[in-house]
């Protein structure tokens, strides 16, 4: 899963995809000779390359993309016996890191959304300016964004609008959706696309964006389960990172960084202010799992948003491994209230 997602320009189009902040992530990761790293969304392999460059270290590799499979096996080539790339989802990687013949490792990155490669494939149906069947798995299984638009009921779609994409206008959108769909299937994403912007009319033109934006971007992080799936791989990571290991994540949305500086707040020991009359049960606070590197955000310099524009949404998050056990799974107070049931679920393909 990986890369960041948000309209694109005509100049964004012509640019190829670029690793952001990879410098960055490979020193607060403190990249050593020796050691284990995980990029748990290769991509194109911006960050596994630096990694690889940067030390003689092993980088275990995981996305569920099929289509990355030639570029991991050309990057193996440069780099024999160091890169190891694993088919599968990032939240898996407590169970996947074993079986790649590891036990801990000293590093982990992130860096999420969708990529420039899956924008540019119309065949993916990923985008609203190019159009192929409305699927938008990153994956080869499961059901799609078609499969969602033509058989939810308009208020699990407005939900899903509303959430995910943050819509202010989602149920006219799911009206006008399930009102299309009585005509024909929705199976194309221009068509989608069409429908959106049909329903919106002139509301949405002001802000510079294409109408259908923040639709196409609730359906694919439905589709994926992204939100649960970022939670987790977080919640992987800090299972397997040795003590003074790191986690870097790069997000490029709100909805993604908002998860990422929760959870590394809940799991450092930073506690919102509670009220006098309601004081803190310190018998149930754990030890602190992670400590932050720094406070904040750090975001891409003036020289690398020069250069690559759709850098601009990006933040970065580290925090560092201490010895306290890893905490136990939980969703609750990380995933945003009113979260809708999972694709796989809705449509009974999973529990």
């Amino acid at each position: 899963m990986t890369r960041q997602r948000r309209n694109r320009t005509a100049d964004d189009a012509n640019t190829p995809h670029v690793a952001v902040m990879a410098r960055e992530v490979v020193e607060v990761l403190a990249v050593h000779d020796g050691g284990i790293y995980v990029d748990g969304t290769f991509g194109a392999g911006g960050y596994s390359r630096m990694m690889l460059q940067s030390a003689h270290c092993t980088v275990v590799a995981i996305d569920r993309d099929p289509a990355v499979a030639p570029i991991a096996q050309s990057l193996g080539r440069e780099f024999p016996d160091r890169l190891h790339l694993l088919s599968a989802s990032f939240g898996d990687l407590a169970a996947l890191l074993p079986q790649a013949g590891f036990a801990m490792a000293d590093g982990v990155t992130f860096d999420l959304g969708v990529s420039s490669m899956q924008l540019d494939q119309g065949e993916r149906g990923f985008s609203f300016q190019k159009d192929g069947p409305l699927d938008m798995r990153m994956g080869d299984s499961g059901p799609s964004a078609a499969d969602a638009v033509n058989n939810l009921t308009a208020e699990q779609l407005a939900d899903i609008f509303f959430t995910y994409g943050e819509e202010r206008r989602s149920r006219v959108i799911a009206r006008a959706i399930v009102t299309a769909r009585e005509q024909e299937p929705i199976i194309r994403t221009l068509q989608l696309a069409r429908i959106v912007a049909g329903a919106l009319g002139g509301a949405a033109a002001a802000s510079g964006k294409h109408p259908a934006t923040r639709t196409f971007q609730a359906l694919r992080i439905y589709v994926n389960d992204e939100l649960r799936e970022l939670l987790r791989g977080l919640q992987a990571a800090e299972k397997i990172l040795k003590p003074l290991g790191r986690l870097a994540v790069v997000s490029f949305h709100s909805l993604e960084d908002r998860l990422v500086k929760q959870f590394f707040a809940s799991r450092s020991g930073v506690r919102p202010g509670t009220s006098r009359h309601q004081p803190p049960d310190d018998s149930t606070l754990r030890a602190p799992s992670f400590k932050l590197v720094w406070n904040g955000a750090h975001k891409p310099g003036a020289a690398e948003l020069s250069a690559n524009p759709r850098a601009r949404s990006a933040h970065l998050r580290a925090v560092e491994r201490t010895p306290a056990s890893a905490w136990p799974d939980s969703e609750a107070m990380i995933l945003p209230a009113g979260t809708p049931q999972s694709i796989a679920e809705m449509f009974g393909e999973g529990s």
